[in-house]
């Protein structure tokens, strides 16, 4: 397909240019390791914790990381991921949806047992898992609630990790084609093998000013005509050195 040998030919350019980066260094990774808080600790130590040995696929950093990481232990050993994810997707919709569940989440003012019992309503009315009802309820109490939308991404993708899916993410002046997002759904699954499943999601940004960056398994590649021309005024403002 003529847009998998562009995005191939552009990978090898980006190799080549250095443009081709990672969000995590293998450097960084080895350096920093998570370090689940005691609040998170006591929420993923549960009877037979150890003996499960379960593995969160991603590593995951920071306190969203953190809380993301021991829900997911949670959810694998009650065999609920999915559920758990639709249900955290459900609730920060639920937050969005309404200015004063917003407001009330964001107020560090709230005293903690009202937070508690107020968290606990919602979640029996809109008949959650008990897994996501005790997850909500420990944001609660730790007055983490108001950072529930970004852990919500972070646990979506160990979710993703857990069912064996790799989100894709293009970006593009223009929005793609049918067929040329298909085209380069298909070129992501063909370099990711495996039998890895791709979901794809499209971002349009003019200010790339052409070409495309894609990202996905932790790495960027680069492809934009923004980047290309910033590495060759780069190079052109390095001195010359002309030997006589």
């Amino acid at each position: 397909m003529a847009l998998y040998g562009r995005v191939k030919s552009g990978i090898s350019l980006c190799n080549k240019l250095g443009l081709l980066s990672s969000q995590r260094s293998t450097l960084q990774r080895s350096l920093i390791a998570p370090a689940i808080s005691q609040a998170t600790r006591n929420y993923a130590d549960v009877p037979g914790a150890r003996e499960a040995k379960i593995k969160v696929p991603i590593a995951m950093f920071g306190g969203s990381g953190n809380y993301a990481s021991a829900l997911y232990i949670a959810a694998v050993k009650a065999n609920a991921v999915e559920k758990v994810d639709s249900e955290l997707l459900q609730f920060v919709e639920m937050v969005k949806g309404s200015k004063i569940t917003s407001q009330f989440i964001k107020d560090i003012s709230v005293k903690k047992d009202v937070r508690l019992k107020t968290i606990e309503d919602i979640a029996s009315k809109a008949k959650f898992s008990e897994t996501t009802k005790n997850f909500l309820a420990l944001l609660a109490v730790n007055g983490r609630l108001k950072h529930v939308e970004l852990i919500a991404k972070r646990f979506a993708e160990l979710a993703m990790a857990y069912k064996g899916e790799v989100k894709a993410i293009v970006t593009t002046v223009f929005p793609l084609p049918a067929e040329e997002e298909n085209a380069l759904k298909q070129t992501v699954q063909e370099m990711l093998g495996s039998g890895a499943k791709v979901k794809l999601e499209q971002k349009i940004d003019p200010s790339i000013l052409g070409g495309i960056v894609l990202e996905f398994s932790q790495k960027v590649f680069d492809m934009s005509i923004r980047t290309r021309a910033q590495q060759m005024e780069r190079i052109l403002r390095e001195p010359i050195n002309i030997s006589v």
